[in-house]
């Protein structure tokens, strides 16, 4: 767990710093509003792709390996950022490095290491233990925003034309990839997932799975139909445009962002254990959409920024609590193909909402706040009717 924890810490870390800059650094590239969603879908586009071939050929290829060429590709990725490339050389590398401008990881590697977890630790840990990775994950995302004010510090305080100090920033960005990358080299054979005939084969997925993971895939589109119109590269562009909140402001804003989130996902764990998983998925992520959409109404940058913390204190808390009940619902040796599919089905929804956000924008520039805390609040409605009676086995034995 230390070793998957910190090439995660990592990750996230570069996650939280390009889900600050990208947007801001590409419109000082020059690039319209919808080039912007188009850059920002591309990545996640690349992403659901990378997300696909975990699903379906993780466990056979080796999840080490996957992890240490997805690794490589993220690094890859970046490239044309240093080199100012245009939208042709750009949209293809942050296909092919699953550029991720959300902010929160939500990768391909991601997806595996929720389907790793599960299988070190007991049923009654398990919550917990993603909380934890959780929190881990949203603190490096939290010192990752906090350096994405580096770039105009280094301008005003020691006089470095920005265009360099980004280049440097994303060199960094690569660094932490490979580093994280070289740190599944060290993981141990349990990770694996282990053939009872020991022949190597893969146990095939049964069917009632299959339907019960269908279900709450397509619940989570919906989420993530909403979650795409909210990257953290679309709403800092927002905060900078409405408000003129420079990318230092904005660095500390989301640093605090990344905190709130980070302290919630112990809050969730505790709740869950006292209230249930799908209740505590429920009952915070909704109000956090309530939070949003009224923020897309106020005028003050002042009252938009307090909606928008408040929002994040709780929007995270369905995160551990949803891992946990996707990895109890199904079998051990189906946790990646879960793990899989509900992330693929995020990472789709994500990359197209996220390319028209952009172009929502000139039609009413607050309209992805708005239309994304709609579409949660739907999502949290259904899933409590589909899944309310579905309980994980920690649940069934205590009530």
């Amino acid at each position: 767990m230390v070793l998957i924890c910190a090439a995660a810490c990592l990750r996230s870390f570069g996650i939280g710093l390009l889900g600050v800059v990208l947007g801001v650094f590409l419109y000082r590239e020059g690039f319209s509003s919808t080039a912007i969603g188009l850059v920002i879908a591309a990545g996640l586009a690349g992403a659901a792709a990378a997300t696909a071939l975990v699903t379906f050929r993780a466990d056979r290829l080796g999840r080490r390996a996957t992890l240490v060429v997805l690794s490589l590709l993220t690094a890859a990725g970046i490239i044309p950022l240093i080199a100012h490339s245009g939208l042709a050389l750009l949209l293809p590398m942050a296909f092919l490095g699953m550029l991720n401008g959300m902010g929160t990881d939500r990768s391909a590697s991601f997806a595996l290491a929720q389907a790793m977890i599960p299988g070190l630790v007991s049923d009654r840990r398990r919550t917990w233990t993603f909380a934890w990775y959780s929190l881990v994950l949203d603190a490096g995302g939290a010192l990752g925003a906090l350096a994405a004010g580096a770039p105009l510090l280094a301008q005003r305080w020691w006089a470095v034309d920005i265009a360099t100090a980004y280049r440097w920033l994303f060199a960094g960005y690569a660094a932490l990839s490979v580093i994280s990358g070289a740190f599944y080299l060290f993981l141990t054979p349990q990770v694996e997932v282990r053939s009872p005939a020991g022949d190597g084969k893969v146990e095939p997925v049964s069917t009632a799975t299959k339907v019960t993971v269908r279900k709450l895939a397509s619940l989570f589109a919906l989420d993530s139909l909403g979650g795409g119109l909210l990257t953290d590269a679309l709403v800092s562009y927002w905060f900078f445009r409405r408000f003129g909140i420079a990318e230092n402001h904005l660095a500390i804003l989301f640093f605090v962002v990344h905190v709130l989130n980070a302290l919630s996902h112990l809050g969730a764990a505790w709740l869950a254990r006292h209230f249930g998983l799908i209740k505590t998925m429920v009952f915070t992520h909704l109000p956090s959409s309530l939070f949003l959409i009224a923020a897309s109404f106020v005028s003050s940058a002042r009252w938009a920024v307090a909606l928008f913390l408040l929002r994040e204190a709780l929007v995270e808390m369905d995160v551990p609590t949803r891992q946990s009940y996707v990895a109890a619902v199904v079998g051990p040796h189906e946790r990646t193909y879960a793990s899989g599919v509900t992330n693929l089905t995020r990472n789709l929804c994500w990359a197209a909402s996220s390319s028209v956000a952009g172009a929502l924008m000139k039609v009413a520039f607050s309209a992805p706040l708005f239309l994304g805390g709609g579409l949660k609040v739907i999502y949290d409605l259904l899933l409590w009717r589909a899944f309310r009676h579905i309980r994980p086995p920690e649940e069934r034995a205590i009530r």
